[in-house]
């Protein structure tokens, strides 16, 4: 998912939910707020269009309460009467800015349009490749999914290691495949390993500004980074699924629609400070997003192609 800047700046400016490129993994030492002045370029290529399956392949121990937090983040992002008309802000409305993305794509005034929904699932709580894992054992993975019209998720646990994870990334988006050419997306459970990185603003920044840490709003540190981090993978995903999309920079290390708006989650943010967001009364969870079944999330802001801005729901 696109490029952002320097180590230094990094460790100075603190933006620390994760991104990716469209082949390769974001990395952390790249991810830092910086005005973006340059207009996103589309390089022709397609986006994710029609009716697409979302497969989530859950590696390691994820309790049901863990998965039901991602379960229902995606199930947000369905256009069903019910959640059309849920409180607002909506993890729909934010999920309607890459819409804008198609726009700019359209011939004869006609769009494309993209429709998730959440199909299989596959849960391998016996560690069949180890605890320890290559990039390469991340698309393996993946490709237990479907193949046809799909994004396939891999989801990997608290206790699962993954080549870059921490050090170079959160997670990573990418394609597979020659005849079959499928869309996959990995994000790892910052917990244990490094919440302080990867699920901020959750949990205190290991450098920067050292503000209190937001409480979640599933209660579930690692769960909720990974919510912010898949987030970002999606967006990135359907609005440049294979390299040739909509992208800033150079195509080894693209800005992307998210990675372009790194550590902005309301109005108002700068390094440190996620930005003026909603708080629950009962809990006092920080959240900026409405989603399925009661849910409340933190989405990352997008960049608005038709405004050349960050797009923020509060």
């Amino acid at each position: 998912m696109a490029s952002l800047v320097s180590k230094l700046l990094f460790q100075a400016l603190l933006v620390i939910s994760t991104f990716c490129l469209s082949n390769a993994g974001r990395r952390l030492n790249e991810l830092v707020g910086k005005p973006q002045t340059m207009l996103f370029q589309y390089h022709n290529g397609p986006l994710l269009a029609g009716k697409i399956s979302v497969n989530l392949i859950w590696y390691g121990n994820f309790q049901p309460s863990q998965r039901a937090i991602i379960s229902d983040f995606l199930s947000s992002l369905s256009e069903s009467a019910s959640l059309k008309s849920q409180p607002q802000p909506s993890v729909l409305t934010w999920w309607k800015t890459t819409d804008k993305y198609y726009h700019v794509t359209s011939k004869n005034g006609k769009s494309s349009s993209l429709s998730l929904q959440v199909s299989r699932q596959i849960i391998d709580e016996n560690y069949s490749l180890g605890k320890s894992l290559t990039r390469k054992q991340i698309v393996k993975l993946a490709a237990r999914g479907n193949h046809r019209n799909a994004i396939n998720v891999v989801l990997t646990a608290a206790d699962v290691t993954v080549d870059g994870f921490c050090m170079d990334t959160c997670g990573d988006h990418g394609s597979h495949g020659k005849k079959s050419k499928f869309a996959y997306i990995w994000v790892g459970n910052s917990e244990t390993q490094c919440p302080g990185e990867c699920a901020w603003p959750f949990h205190q920044p290991i450098y920067g500004p050292q503000n209190p840490p937001l409480v979640a709003p599933n209660n579930d540190v690692g769960m909720d980074g990974m919510v912010i981090n898949l987030a970002s993978l999606l967006a990135a995903t359907a609005t440049n699924p294979f390299g040739n999309g909509f992208y800033q920079g150079p195509a080894d290390a693209p800005l992307e629609a998210a990675s372009a708006c790194p550590g902005i989650y309301g109005k108002g943010a700068y390094p440190g400070y996620a930005g003026d967001l909603l708080v629950d009364s009962t809990t006092g969870a920080s959240y900026n997003a409405n989603g399925a079944n009661g849910r409340k999330y933190l989405l990352p802001a997008l960049f608005d192609p038709s405004t050349s801005s960050c797009s923020t729901l509060v």
